[in-house]
């Protein structure tokens, strides 16, 4: 694996794609048409050479009314997507509207899956605005800053992976990093959990 900043918010990512990566492009190509979205948590140090499994994709959205949305879902289904949670759209509305995820496979499939969220807090909101562009062969994929992954991983999810998640992209990122940027990002994950 090869990679190159090509700006501050656009990595160019030289790896063999795996099956994971295919699956989060191709549901990334229908979602973008729909709403602005950022990939989060575990899969984004998969993606940087982390050695790990995952069963989910975590993926933050924009908000959307129950017409947007609508479009969305049936955009997904048309193209071989199917909500594990329930296949009726006002209870995948409902999930969302009370900030529980939505989980989408491919039609027969449970693994992998992407896990989607409306970004409801101000933590969610502002990741959507706090952006790197990670440029693979297959195409783009958006992710939250490596700040941002490193603060949420450590300070707010802190399980065993996460940790080790956070160490790995700390000591890949060690060039690049603003270490007063994480610092920043756990007084805002810190004023949220209280």
């Amino acid at each position: 694996m090869q990679m190159e900043f090509i700006n501050k918010r656009t990595i160019k990512l030289d790896k063999i794609m795996n099956e994971l990566d295919k699956f989060i492009l191709e549901f990334i190509k229908i979602l973008e048409k729909h709403t602005d979205y950022v990939v989060v948590s575990g899969y984004v140090s998969i993606l940087f050479g982390r050695a790990r499994a995952t069963e989910d994709i975590d993926i933050l959205i924009k908000r959307l009314n129950k017409e947007k949305l609508s479009r969305l879902y049936n955009d997904l289904k048309k193209h071989g997507y199917w909500c594990l949670n329930t296949d009726n759209f006002n209870k995948i509305y409902s999930y969302l509207d009370d900030k529980l995820a939505v989980r989408f496979a491919l039609k027969n499939e449970t693994i992998p899956n992407v896990e989607v969220k409306f970004a409801n807090n101000r933590l969610a909101r502002e990741a959507l605005k706090d952006t790197l562009d990670v440029m693979t062969k297959l195409g783009k994929i958006k992710i939250s800053s490596i700040e941002r992954q490193i603060a949420v991983k450590r300070y707010y999810l802190k399980s065993d992976k996460d940790l080790e998640d956070a160490k790995h992209l700390e000591e890949l990122f060690k060039e690049h990093i603003d270490k007063s940027k994480i610092n920043e990002y756990k007084k805002i994950i810190q004023n949220e959990m209280a």
